[in-house]
């Protein structure tokens, strides 16, 4: 059996580990310089080592959902399969690797190059999280479907992948330009427009929205708890900041605590409406003026542009994955939604995984050493031999 690398690179999180692991590292994307530690960078996440968190300054190889730095992405890789982290033996490891959907040629054989010629691990395989999705998806189904649709909500972007057979239907994908970037980008301008100034601290209030933020099933009556006072309010939260010495995490107050007041130096933030607001946006994108449609109504609109045929299996067959799935309350919500605009005729099945950051690295554990990735993969002969000809003809992106 070959030693196989799943690296799912995510433009937020990579998610990688050997095909044998439990379960993947998840390393941060990026490459951070903070303010009280001048002399060095932090790679990934040796942003764990840094005790001062407030202010970094973040070197990101993806934007908008695309690779373009890659300097920065190279040094990431370099650490993940390094001597600080996986060791890899490239000549005797295969990898599979994720790249964006409908990624620009350019970008496709950028990474071949890297992977083939300065790497040189022993066969490749590229595809999109979704697919590694559903692979694992039909496979652990015990009637296994022929038709399955994947949302992927991530970091950039949130997809709607409808899948036939295995294989992508291209023109049914449909893009949702909000992802856990815009969130969180977001809830940084609210509170600075309304508490505190927080523009810098990209890092903290990521960790503020994960920590409060939740998907509302009833946005109105929400909103009319959140104006209430006092103990009437039962939405409202006190954030506690962290100041790196003696706080050094940030941390909700329990409710009985919530007072809106900071005790002795302590800096709090108020987390009243935007808790359930700035998620809506997933499902509302125009609130902040991004005229799409929400992540249910793209599903449901996908799902419409196929052959009818084949609707009431995809609207049976409905994955979720990415990191915003864990916003507590949305598998319920895009239920709700979906169940609300599709035909009522159609049954609704929606798998929400355990882990929807790492279903796509699973999928692609599922998938190393078997008959299907030889079809699949890319030997580094046949590289040698057709270069980017072959890998397009093999690579679904």
């Amino acid at each position: 059996v070959m030693a196989t690398v799943v690296l799912d690179n995510g433009a937020g999180a990579a998610k990688v580990g050997y095909a044998t692991d439990k379960e993947p590292r998840i390393v941060p994307n990026c490459v951070t310089k903070a303010k009280n530690v001048r002399t060095r960078i932090f790679i990934g996440d040796q942003i764990d080592d840094c005790k001062d968190l407030s202010g970094l300054y973040y070197l990101l190889p993806f934007q908008k959902g695309y690779l373009v730095n890659w300097d920065i992405e190279r040094q990431v890789w370099d650490y993940i399969f390094g001597k600080d982290a996986l060791k890899v033996d490239f000549n005797e490891t295969n990898l599979i690797v994720t790249e964006p959907y409908f990624n620009f040629n350019s970008v496709q054989e950028a990474m071949n190059e890297i992977f083939f010629e300065e790497y040189a691990f022993k066969s490749v395989l590229k595809s999109n999280p979704s697919f590694l999705s559903q692979y694992k998806y039909t496979k652990e189904t015990n009637a296994p479907p022929l038709c399955s649709v994947v949302l992927d909500t991530g970091y950039s972007f949130s997809h709607v992948v409808p899948y036939l057979k295995g294989k992508k239907i291209p023109e049914a994908v449909k893009r949702v330009n909000v992802g856990g970037k815009v969130l969180t980008n977001h809830l940084k301008e609210v509170i600075s427009y309304r508490q505190l100034m927080v523009m810098d601290e990209t890092y903290v209030i990521n960790q503020v929205k994960e920590d409060v933020c939740y998907v509302s099933s009833q946005f109105m009556e929400d909103m009319d708890i959140a104006k209430k006072k006092g103990k009437e309010n039962t939405i409202a939260r006190d954030y506690v900041l962290p100041d790196y010495t003696h706080i050094k995490r940030g941390y909700v107050r329990p409710p009985e605590e919530t007072t809106g007041k900071a005790k002795d130096g302590e800096q709090i933030i108020r987390m009243n409406n935007e808790r359930f607001a700035i998620p809506e946006l997933l499902f509302h994108p125009s609130d902040v003026g991004v005229q799409e449609m929400g992540v249910a109504e793209a599903l449901v609109y996908a799902i419409s542009t196929l052959p009818e045929e084949m609707q009431p299996h995809m609207y049976k067959n409905i994955v979720l994955t990415g990191g915003n799935c864990l916003l507590p309350g949305f598998s319920d919500r895009f239920y709700a939604d979906v169940r609300s605009m599709a035909p009522e005729d159609f049954d609704i099945k929606v798998k929400t995984p355990n882990n929807p950051i790492t279903y796509a690295w699973e999928g692609g554990c599922m998938l190393a050493n078997t008959e299907d990735y030889k079809k699949m993969a890319v030997t580094r002969e046949q590289y040698e031999e057709h270069g980017h000809t072959i890998c397009s003809e093999k690579f679904d992106i």
